[in-house]
C-alpha cells in the first residue's frame, strides 16, 4: 500500500511542482506586495502594513466595479447555464446531426475572446449600423451598442455567452447521456409528462453536472477581463469597468501601483472564494436530497 502511494506521489509530482512554482509562488507573492507600496519597478519599497485594504474603502472606481461585476456574475450564472442546458437538451433530442451542432455550439470556444471581442466590435459598430441604414434605420439594429452604458452593457453580456454557452453544453450533454432512461420511462408509465419527468427524474440526476456548471460559470465571471477589454475597453467611461479591468489599470496603464493593485486583486480573491464555497456547499445540499 506504501509503494502504491509512493508511486501515485511521483506521478502527481511533476503536477505539483508546477502548480507550486507558477500558482502557489505569485499568489504568495501577492500577498505580500499587497503590504507594501511598491509601483512594480522600483527594487525599494516600504512595509506599510493594511493602508491599502483601507485605501480600498474609499476607492470609489474599484468599490463600482464589483457592483458592475456582481451584476455581470449573477446575469451570467442565470443565463449561461440556462441557455446552456436548453441547447443541450435540444440537440440530445436529435436522432441525427448531433455531432454537427455538437460542433456549430462549440466553435466559439475556439476562439480567442479577445480575437472575439474585436469581432463583435465590428458587428456593433459597423456591420450592425451599416444593416440599420439598408433597412431604412431598424430600431433595432441603429443602437449606439458601445456608446451607450446600458447596452454596452448588454453587448458585453451577448459576447460572454456568445463565448462562453458551448463549453457548458457539452458539459450538460455528457450528464443528459448519463440518465437512466429506465427511470424516465417508469415516471411516463406513471403518468408524469415531460416537465414533471425532467423536473423530478432529469434535473437530479444532472446536479453534479449543473454544481459543475455554475461553478464554472461564477468562477469565469468573476475574472472576465478579456471580453471588455476588447469590446468597451471598460468604457463609456468607466460604466462596464470590471474587478480585473480595475487591477489592471492601477497596476500598469494609470497609477503604476502595484501594491495596491495586489491588494485589490486579493480582495477579488476573499470574494470568488466566499462565494464558491457558499455555492458549493448549497449545490451539493441539492445532490444529496435530490
Amino acid at each position: 500500500m506504501k509503494k502504491n502511494n509512493k508511486k501515485l506521489t511521483l506521478f502527481i509530482l511533476p503536477a505539483l511542482l508546477f502548480y507550486s512554482v507558477f500558482t502557489l509562488a505569485p499568489a504568495i507573492g501577492g500577498f505580500w506586495y499587497s503590504l507594501t507600496n511598491w509601483n512594480g519597478l522600483n527594487k525599494n519599497y516600504d512595509f506599510i502594513g493594511l493602508k491599502n485594504y483601507a485605501a480600498i474603502l474609499k476607492d470609489t472606481d474599484f468599490i463600482n466595479s464589483i457592483t458592475f461585476t456582481l451584476k455581470f456574475v449573477l446575469i451570467m450564472v442565470v443565463l449561461q447555464n440556462i441557455i446552456s442546458l436548453a441547447l443541450a437538451i435540444a440537440i440530445e433530442s436529435r436522432n441525427r446531426s448531433k455531432t454537427l451542432f455538437r460542433t456549430l455550439v462549440f466553435m466559439p470556444n475556439m476562439i480567442s475572446m479577445i480575437i472575439g471581442g474585436f469581432m463583435w466590435m465590428f458587428i456593433f459598430t459597423k456591420a450592425l449600423p451599416y444593416i440599420a441604414q439598408q433597412l431604412n434605420n431598424a430600431a433595432l439594429m441603429d443602437i449606439s451598442w458601445i456608446g451607450d452604458p446600458f447596452f454596452s452593457f448588454i453587448a458585453i453580456i451577448i459576447v460572454s455567452l456568445w463565448g462562453g454557452i458551448g463549453y457548458l453544453t457539452i458539459i450538460y450533454l455528457a450528464a443528459l447521456q448519463g440518465v437512466d432512461r429506465t427511470l424516465k420511462e417508469a415516471a411516463s408509465i406513471d403518468g408524469a409528462n415531460a416537465w414533471q419527468v425532467f423536473r423530478n427524474v432529469v434535473i437530479p440526476s444532472i446536479m453534479p453536472a449543473i454544481t459543475i456548471g455554475v461553478f464554472v460559470t461564477l468562477n469565469n465571471s468573476f475574472k472576465v477581463f478579456d471580453v471588455v477589454y476588447s469590446l468597451t475597453g471598460g468604457g463609456p467611461g468607466r460604466s462596464t469597468q470590471v474587478i480585473a479591468m480595475n487591477i489592471f489599470a492601477e497596476a500598469y496603464s494609470l497609477n503604476n501601483r502595484y501594491g495596491y493593485a495586489s491588494a485589490k486583486s486579493m480582495v477579488l480573491f476573499a470574494i470568488i472564494f466566499v462565494i464558491t464555497i457558499v455555492q458549493l456547499k448549497l449545490m451539493r445540499k441539492k445532490e444529496i436530497d435530490g
